[in-house]
């Protein structure tokens, strides 16, 4: 284990371990359903199903972006409700089977809500699998927690300060999407193709292989070279999703002076 990834082994011997909490964040873009189905179907055995769209965001509105940041107090319930506690801090690892899309969604909300003591499953719920580990259809039940959020909003920007900060010198604006969705060649999603002007790309996909491991540590440090000493690192995708993924990226080499533009360039079209 380290601060931010554990195995699967790691995971399988620490299953049972008190404050131990997981989460299965599977989901699915094109079939909101999914994720709940193949959670029902089958997952590790304990963990608690979040849904992209019902737990980690809140109903989109006509401006900020696809996937706004969900509702403070109704995540901060279904926390307690699965037994997340403040003090002693809960150890949360955290799942999908999409190359940490929606996993590090969790992960960058958690700490974005003062809970640092969670992790990510390297290699996902197939990595899991691939060991030969036991997996079940059970439902986990409720337990009572006691989770009390401290957001930090100051990790959080919106289009006017996007607009106001981006061409500073000492600020990076990092578009974490595909090349193609960057060039503006392709646009699967939003209604408008293109990229905020002055935007670098730095595609989300990278930062793992395509099993869905975690690239080695200096594959990150090579990354983020030109950027270690930037003022400020303002990370966008689509809707404030996938950016979470170079966040992670980021905090693995121990840059934190970073922002997630929430709304993303699905905001930034909507204008």
């Amino acid at each position: 284990m380290n601060n931010y990834l554990v195995s699967a082994q790691w995971l399988k011997e620490h299953l049972e371990d008190d404050n131990l909490i997981v989460i299965d964040s599977r989901f699915s873009l094109q079939e909101p359903n999914l994720g709940r189905k193949q959670y029902e179907d089958e997952h590790i055995p304990g963990a608690y199903y979040f849904d992209l769209n019902a737990d980690l965001s809140s109903t989109p509105q006509k401006h900020g972006g696809r996937h706004p940041l969900p509702d403070i107090s109704q995540l901060t319930g279904k926390l307690s409700s699965i037994g997340v506690k403040s003090d002693p801090a809960s150890l949360i690892v955290v799942y999908d089977n999409s190359r940490l899309a929606f996993a590090s969604r969790f992960w960058w909300l958690m700490r974005f809500l003062g809970h640092e003591r969670v992790v990510l499953l390297d290699g996902g719920f197939d990595g899991w699998k691939a060991q030969g580990y036991s997996v079940t259809s059970a439902v986990s039940k409720a337990v009572s927690g006691n989770f009390v959020a401290r957001p930090n909003y100051d990790w959080v920007v919106d289009i006017e300060i996007v607009k106001k900060r981006k061409d500073l010198p000492g600020v990076v604006l990092v578009d974490s999407r595909a090349r193609e969705r960057y060039l503006g060649n392709i646009e699967p999603i939003d209604p408008i193709a293109g990229h905020i002007p002055g935007a670098v790309n730095y595609p989300w996909q990278d930062i793992t292989d395509g099993q869905g491991y975690i690239q080695p540590l200096e594959y990150h440090q090579n990354r983020w070279q030109d950027s270690q000493n930037s003022e400020e690192i303002i990370v966008y995708c689509g809707s404030g999703v996938t950016a979470c993924v170079n966040l992670l990226s980021l905090a693995i080499v121990g840059i934190d002076n970073t922002k997630l533009y929430a709304g993303s360039w699905s905001d930034w079209c909507s204008y």
